[in-house]
């Protein structure tokens, strides 16, 4: 099959690579954006180079993912955002509903990509660029039959009738607060309202999955992490709200980087590896049932760069009172870095078979022991290869 049968539309999709940069569309954001950064978009683009595609690990597996958007253009003036209204550098694209899909249908023909993450600049309010993304989804589905992964962009101040729709198209849709609390969205977004236009449609989005079990689509949104003096603890504090009262499959957290054309341009950029301990702490919320209380934060309300959460709690509490693996219920077991759900019920299996002695047992059942060591006991002693030093 041609893919290249319609060079415009390819061409356009090409230079949408900021759209794949700066929107997560599945769990590994951080490899999407090194995928994406791989791509070309000089000249006739070849699609396999297409910074708009990008390597996601989807709820169906890992896929190639056309990340689209239905306009570059955009009326809103968000401070931190590529696509803001007045940034001369941005180069604006709209796309028909038909001609994205048509050009998405011949990309995924050709396996070249097989899933899409649509966004979209603002154009005439929320409600008509909410249309434009319905109307592209809903070709995909019922024109052209695709039953693959698909993940839709909440409009702030969509309708409920549209964010059902989204939800009746989608496995995945995203609402974005981009800040943990009002005055720190002001401060990033200053045409956005934090409780009308976004929280209450997160909230809109979760009642209508529970009262219809056809509306499938996992829900998740994205903070901008460090450029408004945002804290580790206002983010996880509502994330972990999130996660309990909304059933949030889970929050992106984008570390800030500045972006010529914008008010933010002078601002220092995020420390990377924020971003990540954010993840790892976000994880412990969701998959360990942590209470943010227990996260160790610094008196500035961030956690520890230079450790994992998990690593930074256990230096506080399990240096001295270490783990017994014999005895630790699966609770206690999580608590050590080293030891997942899967460890965790390995070593449960493998006392009932016998003791575990030595860290070479562990190793066999896949715990980490480099990072376990330090904070358990076998067979009622520390393992002698990882004393630790006080």
């Amino acid at each position: 099959m041609n893919i290249r049968s319609a060079p415009d539309t390819l061409q356009k999709l090409a230079l949408l690579g900021d759209a794949a940069r700066y929107e997560p569309a599945g769990n590994r954001p951080r490899m999407e954006a090194r995928s994406a950064a791989e791509g070309g978009g000089r000249g006739l683009p070849d699609p396999e180079e297409m910074a708009c595609i990008a390597r996601v690990s989807t709820p169906k597996g890992p896929k190639p993912v056309l990340k689209g958007m239905v306009t570059t253009a955009c009326e809103k003036n968000c401070y931190y955002c590529p696509f803001r209204a007045g940034r001369s550098q941005t180069r604006r694209f709209t796309f028909s509903p038909d001609e994205l899909a048509g050009a998405f249908d011949r990309l995924q023909r050709a396996g070249v990509v097989d899933g899409i993450f649509l966004s979209s600049g603002i154009i005439r309010g929320g409600v008509t660029t909410q249309d434009r993304i319905i109307d592209t989804a809903a070709i995909i589905r019922e024109k052209y039959g695709y039953r693959g992964y698909v993940h839709l962009k909440i409009m702030p101040g969509a309708e409920d009738d549209q964010i059902r729709r989204a939800m009746q198209l989608a496995d995945r849709v995203s609402i974005n607060l981009e800040g943990a609390t009002a005055a720190r969205l002001a401060a990033l977004a200053p045409k956005k309202d934090f409780h009308d236009d976004l929280l209450m449609r997160l909230r809109r989005a979760a009642q209508f999955r529970r009262e219809a079990r056809r509306l499938r689509a996992s829900l998740v949104t994205q903070f901008v992490v460090g450029a408004v003096g945002d804290t580790d603890l206002e983010l996880l504090t509502l994330s972990a709200r999130l996660y309990g009262q909304l059933g949030l499959a889970r929050a992106y957290y984008s570390a800030f980087n500045p972006i010529v054309g914008t008010p933010f341009e002078n601002l220092p950029p995020a420390d990377p590896l924020r971003e990540r301990r954010l993840y790892q702490a976000s994880f412990l919320l969701r998959d360990y049932r942590w209470d943010v209380e227990e996260l160790p934060f610094l008196v500035d309300g961030n956690l520890r760069l230079d450790a994992d959460p998990k690593r930074a709690w256990a230096e506080a509490h399990l240096r001295h009172a270490p783990v017994d693996v014999m005895r630790a219920g699966r609770e206690e077991l999580l608590r050590v870095p080293g030891i997942g759900p899967k460890g965790a019920a390995a070593i449960l299996r493998a006392r009932r078979q016998g003791r575990l002695r030595d860290l070479a047992h562990l190793r066999a059942i896949g715990v980490q022991v480099s990072r376990a060591a330090p904070y358990i006991l076998l067979d009622g002693r520390r393992p002698p290869q990882q004393m630790p030093l006080f």
